[in-house]
Formats: structure tokens, C-alpha cells, sequence
């Protein structure tokens, strides 16, 4: 194991809490394990100790992020998550694969969002050039949290999303019958707004979209009313 993983492997060690890792692990399904470090105060000791020690090279980040996805606490595939966010200025225009790898493995949604609002969203901004080609193989796969990405990623975009290309992955999963694809379909109302006004009124709804989809679309439209 890499010294970098040994390291903060151990330190979240130190601050298990067997008795809030139980209810972590049931949210989750019963699929990962957990310290049971609670969000704040994993976020406060990831933020000390990446702001304390040397931040790993290019040739070592990869191979550090890959051990820490396979070990079994779910703290350390958020901080994994976090190391790629602080080391950004390392990402390159050849790392698809390795976030692709990062989607498909120990997939649920909690690491599949983090991952497209902080990591794969910003890279894609980053090299555009790669924005079609990547999500539209994300969009056809089979695996649906590369379907999932291939909406999400554009969730934090604001006025830079592509709702043309939004709508045309909405379009192509509007059948799906899995949950976190409908779930992710809310999607179809991001960016539609500008300061409390419809932009583009053709993409709501024009896609049949199943009724979770269409439900949690509406929940956006009737926020995005409240808020205006």
C-alpha cells in the first residue's frame, strides 16, 4: 500500500465511531463500510491533512486514488474525491479513462455526484474538446452510472451548460426503467433559468420522461418559483 494511503487510512482510523458507522452503513444499503466519521468533521480532518502534507506527483495520484477506491471504508473514497479535487492542476487531457474507471467501480450515487459536480464536470470544462465524445459513450453505455454522469455532469454549468445536448441524453434514457437514471432526468430543467426566468422553454418537458423523472423536475420548477 502506497505511504499516502497508510497514512490517512490511519488518521480517519483514529476518529472511528463504531456505533455512527452502523447507521452510515444502513443509508447506504448495507453496501460499504464506514468509520463513522460524520461529514463535517471528515471534511475538517481531509482539509487539514491534504493543506498539511505534500500533495502526491502526477505518476503517484492515480495509483494512490485507485488503492483508496478499492479499501472498504467509504470515508476513503470521499477523500479520494477530495485529493483529485485538490491536485486539479494535475488532471490532464488523457484522464477519461481513470474517471470512467472511478464511475464503474463501487458505484452509488454518493461518489457518482461528488464525482460529476467537483471532478468530471470541471474536467470536461477544462478539455471541451473531449465533452462529446466522452459523455455521448456515457450515454449509450450500458452501465447506468455512466448514464447518470452523462447528464450530471453539466450540474454546476450555470450559463455554459449545453441544453441542447442535455436534452438529447434526457431523450435517449427517457425510457429507462432504472431509478437513478429517472432521478438524474430532473436534469431537463437545469439551466432553463436565468434569474428566475425560462430561457429556453422548448426543452421543458418536451421529452416524455418517466413520471420520478417528471416529479423531481417539477420539484426544481416550483423551488426555482419560490425563489423568484
Amino acid at each position: 500500500m502506497h505511504p499516502y494511503v497508510t497514512n490517512i487510512h490511519n488518521l480517519l482510523n483514529k476518529h472511528r465511531n463504531d456505533l455512527d458507522a452502523l447507521p452510515m452503513k444502513k443509508y447506504m444499503r448495507e453496501q460499504f463500510e464506514f468509520f463513522g466519521i460524520k461529514s463535517e468533521q471528515r471534511r475538517d480532518i481531509s482539509k487539514k491533512y491534504l493543506n498539511s502534507n505534500p500533495l502526491p506527483e502526477k505518476k503517484e495520484l492515480q495509483q494512490i486514488v485507485k488503492e483508496l477506491w478499492l479499501l472498504p471504508e467509504r470515508e476513503l473514497q470521499y477523500f479520494a474525491i477530495e485529493l483529485l479535487i485538490k491536485c486539479k492542476k494535475l488532471w490532464t487531457e488523457n484522464d477519461a479513462a481513470f474517471f470512467e474507471y472511478l464511475i464503474v467501480h463501487k458505484s452509488w450515487w454518493d461518489t457518482v455526484d461528488y464525482l460529476a459536480n467537483q471532478v468530471v464536470g470541471p474536467w470536461l470544462l477544462k478539455f471541451p474538446v473531449h465533452i462529446q465524445p466522452v459523455t455521448e459513450s456515457w450515454n449509450k453505455s450500458k452501465n447506468i452510472w455512466l448514464q447518470r454522469m452523462s447528464i450530471l455532469f453539466q450540474l454546476k454549468y450555470k450559463r455554459q451548460t449545453d441544453l441542447e445536448l442535455l436534452s438529447k441524453y434526457i431523450e435517449n434514457l427517457a425510457n429507462s426503467k432504472e431509478f437513478f437514471v429517472q432521478k438524474s432526468n430532473w436534469m431537463d430543467t437545469k439551466g432553463i433559468f436565468k434569474n428566475g426566468s425560462v430561457i429556453c422553454p422548448k426543452l421543458c418537458f418536451k421529452n416524455p420522461l418517466m413520471p420520478l423523472s417528471k416529479r423531481e423536475a417539477l420539484k426544481v420548477i416550483e423551488r426555482k418559483k419560490s425563489d423568484r
